[in-house]
């Protein structure tokens, strides 16, 4: 991973590196492993879905993306990245 970029919070990459584990994840397993409440975890996993870390396939399940792997393994910068409307 590369340096958090200024948008992201200290538990970002936690959570990224527990959904690189599973396919789809839901914010109470992220707050299950100790990382954050669930209601924290739901609005990280949104702000991740929007700079296109993660991916939302259905309400309240998310998914690591190919950015978000590419990330975790140091080829993208998250402070390049912008956030789609």
């Amino acid at each position: 991973m590369t340096d958090q970029a200024e948008w992201m919070e200290p538990e970002d990459d936690h959570i990224l590196e527990l959904l690189a584990e599973d396919d789809i994840f839901e914010p109470s397993h992220i707050e299950s492993e100790g990382i954050c409440r669930g209601p924290d975890a739901a609005y990280r996993c949104r702000e991740l879905t929007k700079y296109g870390l993660l991916t939302r396939p259905m309400t309240g399940m998310y998914d690591l993306t190919d950015l978000g792997e590419q990330y975790l393994a140091g080829e993208v910068d998250a402070s390049e990245l912008t956030p789609e409307e």
